[in-house]
């Protein structure tokens, strides 16, 4: 199963300085949120989150929400990804890849559970 997303950078950092951390608590914890050094970082993790929903085919929502996946870092620096466990239950998912990049004002992810 693989999911990818693309996030705009500025879309963000729009709703961050409108919101605060209010918006960053709507769909990042506060572990994640303390891995965060620059918005780039934070349209990552949401397009991270987004391609891990699309890899299960259910895309944000109800039956995944974003609290439903946890990104983490290696001591490497390298993005981890995990769902929670009824998840990786119901979707007989072994294991998860994750990649993101940023480039151009633009943030993508790529998400692969085998």
């Amino acid at each position: 199963m693989i999911g990818i997303d693309i996030t705009v950078v500025s879309r963000i950092e729009k709703m961050y300085k409108k919101f605060g951390q209010k918006a960053l608590k709507r769909f990042l914890s506060k572990k994640e949120i303390a891995l965060i050094k620059r918005p780039a970082s934070y349209a990552g993790f949401w397009a991270a989150k987004e391609a891990a929903s699309k890899a299960i085919g259910t895309g944000i929502g109800r039956e995944c929400g974003f609290h439903d996946i946890k990104i983490t870092k290696s001591k490497s620096g390298q993005p981890q990804i995990k769902y929670k466990k009824h998840l990786r239950k119901k979707f007989k998912i072994e294991k998860s890849s994750l990649s993101i990049t940023h480039d151009g004002g633009f943030a993508i992810a790529v998400v692969v559970n085998k």
